[in-house]
């Protein structure tokens, strides 16, 4: 894989840059926010980028968020001092893909670029429909009719593995195995938040009721949206 690291701390910059030639992967390397963002928006196509938060310059959400501004679909893993659940949520809301709380080890790293690889990688049709619901799981784009719908990394996840399967009874712990990168370390409840968020959006503004419980299992996609 070709793979950007924009990390500010030098000494665990040159330490990724290492393991990751070691493991055979071409690594281009920044070291502050303006760079990362100069060779994001250019220096690529990349197959993944580490970004640090906190960088002089642009900080990680805001080169993430630009990424996708421009339609970049290059998945984003975020690497962080910070552990807090804001800093979690405001990174995927920014587009990010995934997060790393530091210190990580490398076997962790090299395990999450798998699993973000072979889900970009995963063949899906370009843009998924229930009725008139549109989900563009690439652009990370959504729409009811006419009206755009605002949605996190998370909730699209949620939604496409929703869409891909309409009519059919999708388990909570399927949906976790599919969006989350450790749902053997996550509670599958946490998936009842995510669909609930999704109901706010995609649902309750148009009086749909598109995402049905499937009591014992988890959920099911009304293949005519609802």
């Amino acid at each position: 894989m070709r793979i950007l690291v924009v990390e500010d701390e030098v000494g665990l910059a040159e330490s990724l840059r290492r393991g990751l030639c070691a493991d055979g992967h071409w690594t281009d390397l920044a070291h502050d926010g303006h760079r990362g963002l100069e060779l994001a928006l250019s220096g690529g196509p990349y197959d993944v980028v580490l970004l640090d938060l906190m960088l002089p310059g642009p900080s990680g959400f805001e080169i993430c968020r630009r990424m996708r501004a421009h339609g970049d679909p290059t998945p984003v893993l975020m690497l962080t001092a910070k552990d807090g659940e804001y800093d979690e949520a405001e990174g995927l809301d920014s587009g990010a893909d995934d997060y790393l709380t530091k210190p990580f080890s490398f076997v962790v790293l090299a395990a999450r670029l798998r699993a973000l690889t072979r889900r970009a990688a995963a063949p899906r049709p370009s843009v998924l429909q229930a009725g008139d619901l549109l989900l563009d799981p690439r652009g990370r784009r959504c729409r009811r009719g006419p009206h755009e719908i605002e949605l996190t990394a998370r909730e699209l996840g949620v939604l496409a593995c929703l869409m891909e399967q309409p009519g059919r009874a999708v388990a909570k712990q399927d949906i976790l195995d599919e969006v989350w990168d450790t749902p053997h370390a996550i509670d599958p409840n946490i998936v009842e938040v995510y669909v609930s968020s999704l109901r706010r959006k995609i649902d309750a503004p148009f009086g749909r009721r598109s995402i049905l419980t499937v009591h014992g299992t988890g959920y099911r996609m009304a293949p005519d949206g609802g």
